[in-house]
């Protein structure tokens, strides 16, 4: 069950912020449904498949609240004092988990029964989903914002907007849709390597010939 299930999500991976269906809470329900309720690996899976969509939707919600956390985490830390930022984790961690726990349990205790109740929340409170589903878009421009902002230098504008441009490529492509990500990680990887080995190649070049050590930035 664990290992059909990552291989069916292998491509849905938060990145930046951004949250697909929620793994964690999907593969926990889908596991109770194949113990407790006897059904079928398939079966399992398919009928966990809500429950992943409203981890999504959890997720989105501690997000929002932990936001709020940041203001209280820059005083504290202006004053020289750790505790905030420790009490801030420790409080993100609790309600995240708490949050998950519930759902696991209402899993378990009322198993398909509550699936329909589920859908049909989805469908009643359309709305309310709708505006997470925004919340949750909006997360990844946000979380990419500050990966840019802390390792983005000019000459890495080439490779930025040329993964951007794969990612699109592949995405659109029926047959490797699935798995984009994974499939620009390793082009990625691939790259990285390249540009490693042909600098140590530079440096010991250059130490060779006298001209003394560089660096080379990030």
């Amino acid at each position: 069950m664990g290992g059909t299930y990552e291989l069916m999500m292998i491509g849905s991976m938060p990145v930046g912020g951004a949250q697909p269906a929620n793994v964690v809470i999907g593969e926990v329900v889908a596991m109770v449904f194949a113990v407790k309720a006897g059904m079928e690996v398939e079966q399992a899976l398919g009928a966990a498949i809500i429950f992943s969509v409203f981890g999504t939707y959890v997720v989105t919600i501690v997000f929002t609240i932990a936001s709020s956390f940041n203001s209280w985490c820059d005083e504290t830390c202006s004053k020289g004092e750790t505790s905030g930022v420790s009490k801030a984790i420790l409080t993100d961690v609790i309600l995240l988990g708490g949050l998950f726990a519930v759902i696991a349990i209402l899993a378990y205790f009322a198993g398909e029964s509550i699936q329909p109740a589920m859908e049909a929340l989805s469908t009643k409170a359309a709305w309310f989903m709708s505006g997470l589903g925004v919340a949750g878009g909006m997360m990844r421009f946000v979380g990419f914002g500050v990966l840019l902002k802390i390792m983005l230098s000019n000459d890495m504008w080439g490779y930025f907007l040329s993964g951007f441009a794969m990612a699109l490529i592949v995405g659109n492509i029926e047959a490797l849709s699935a798995a984009t990500l994974v499939i620009v990680a390793f082009i990625g990887i691939g790259v990285a390597l390249s540009n490693y080995f042909t600098s140590v190649n530079i440096k010991e070049a250059a130490a060779n010939a006298g001209l003394g050590d560089f660096s080379d930035g990030i």
